[in-house]
């Protein structure tokens, strides 16, 4: 059939050939749409396609983003002409979207909004910053151990039930207070539970109209679950290069991304690379990552939740992702069971910032000195465990009992969790966490119970607290 005999619009329609689950093949007889391309049932406009291959001359395997209830053979279907696009401007603050940009947050649909590719380069390495700035989060285990970098991207691991979901909406709320910047927050496959939780919450924090939440649900198909990602980056992008404006990105959880992959690519019928991941999942994450940058004009800075499944740091997936990040927190299931919120192991985690060049020579030797001590402890525990502390010399009693104090010290209870433990939250500034663990190290809370150094804020809290309890008793 010659080009003159199709009319444009005939060219760019194509039929359902065969549907097994989310992956749909298509027969086009003129002019076969390009990879990232959408389509739609021309039935119902419901059912969207995204084109990943060309199979021949004449056909397309597609990932459905919507489910398929209602798709079968020979049914038209009709190329959109472009990518998937999210919707981008003022309008967008204060809202809730899906993956296509849709509002869900029951209002109506955004004005003073444009639509752009999700499908973006990340900034040259000619626009990028070089300069090293940290990020205070108010967080004293993290501003003090494990410094987060302005325009990076840490990463929280742990397994499931560690807090890592807490720790974010508590970063969230701290963070929104001191900086003049846009939070964005994406969910990817997690629950509509949470998602509708956590508007509530930042609804009465009052922090909304300076917000944007996408949303790729734990129920909805994998096309859907592992393009969220980039349509959140797309909106973070904007605020970046066109507002001028920092970014907080926070991604809620990156594991679920590389599971939709791994999805996508067996149902697209590749084959499983080690662990049944998919062979692609290096070249999909950095696609993703890599348009995490500081540039000359803002900074976006990421903080990701990343789940470890059976809580196995060897896995794949945690070991990708390790290898994008300027900061790791790693939650311990350990810590949690002891009480010991928020649950971060300090040494396992780790930073790049924490060099003298960057937080400065006091910071340095202090977090330094810090480590040391309660990696020292950690030595000493098997050793307690079988014949007590009586056992151990002067030195080491001494050095136990500043381990626990610093323990708890770096314990703090959280804005977001006040109606569960009817605790007051607090924000520590660096300089009071730095200066509590400087008068700890030097054993000027010898005499004070380690409980009193428990849940508190700044270190002389303590002493209060220390003196309320001998009150009570």
């Amino acid at each position: 059939m010659s080009d003159q005999a199709l009319t444009p619009a005939e060219r760019r329609r194509g039929t359902v050939v065969a549907v097994r689950g989310s992956v749909v093949d298509i027969r086009f007889d003129e002019d076969l749409p390009p990879i990232y391309s959408l389509l739609r049932a021309s039935s119902t406009q419901a059912i969207v396609i995204e084109v990943l291959t060309q199979l021949d001359a004449r056909h397309v395997r597609g990932i459905a983003l919507t489910p398929t209830q209602g798709l079968a053979r020979g049914m038209g279907v009709a190329d959109t002409g472009g990518p998937l696009k999210a919707p981008v401007g003022k309008g967008i603050l204060g809202r809730m979207f899906d993956v296509f940009g849709h509002a869900i947050d029951r209002q109506p649909a955004p004005t003073d909004i444009i639509w752009r590719s999700v499908h973006n380069a990340p900034p040259p390495l000619a626009r990028r910053s070089t300069k090293s700035e940290v990020f205070e989060t108010g967080i004293k285990v993290i501003d003090v151990l494990m410094p987060l970098e302005r325009g990076g991207k840490a990463g929280l691991f742990g397994g499931a039930g560690v807090g890592k979901t807490v720790l974010l909406t508590e970063m969230i709320h701290n963070m929104i207070g001191h900086q003049s910047g846009v939070s964005l927050f994406c969910g990817i496959g997690e629950r509509c539970r949470e998602g509708e939780e956590l508007y509530r919450e930042m609804k009465e924090a009052g922090v909304l109209p300076n917000m944007v939440m996408i949303f790729g649900q734990m129920n909805e198909p994998p096309g859907s679950r592992f393009r969220v990602g980039h349509a959140a980056l797309t909106m973070a992008e904007y605020f970046r290069d066109d507002e001028h404006r920092d970014v907080l990105l926070l991604i809620d959880n990156i594991f679920r991304f590389i599971q939709a992959g791994m999805e996508v690519s067996g149902l697209m019928g590749q084959m499983p690379s080690r662990l049944g991941y998919q062979p692609t999942m290096g070249t999909e994450l950095s696609g993703l990552e890599e348009r995490i940058a500081n540039t000359d004009t803002g900074a976006i800075t990421s903080i990701q939740a990343v789940y470890v499944p059976a809580d196995d740091f060897t896995d794949p997936a945690a070991v990708h992702t390790f290898s994008h990040l300027s900061a790791s927190i790693v939650l311990s299931r350990k810590r949690a069971s002891e009480g010991l919120f928020p649950a971060i192991d300090p040494l396992q985690s780790s930073s790049k910032m924490a060099t003298p060049g960057i937080v400065g020579e006091r910071h340095y030797t202090l977090a330094r000195a810090v480590r040391q001590t309660l990696a020292q402890y950690a030595e000493l525990k098997d050793i307690i465990a079988m014949l007590g502390l009586e056992q151990l010399s002067p030195d080491d009693r001494n050095l136990v009992a500043r381990a626990r104090r610093l323990e708890r010290f770096l314990t703090q209870p959280f804005f977001t969790t006040e109606q569960f433990t009817g605790l007051a939250g607090k924000l520590v500034s660096l300089e009071d966490a730095l200066g509590g663990c400087e008068r700890i190290l030097h054993d000027e809370f010898k005499d004070v119970p380690e409980g009193a150094l428990y849940m508190i804020g700044t270190v002389d809290e303590a002493k209060e607290k220390a003196k309320e309890k001998e009150k009570a008793a």
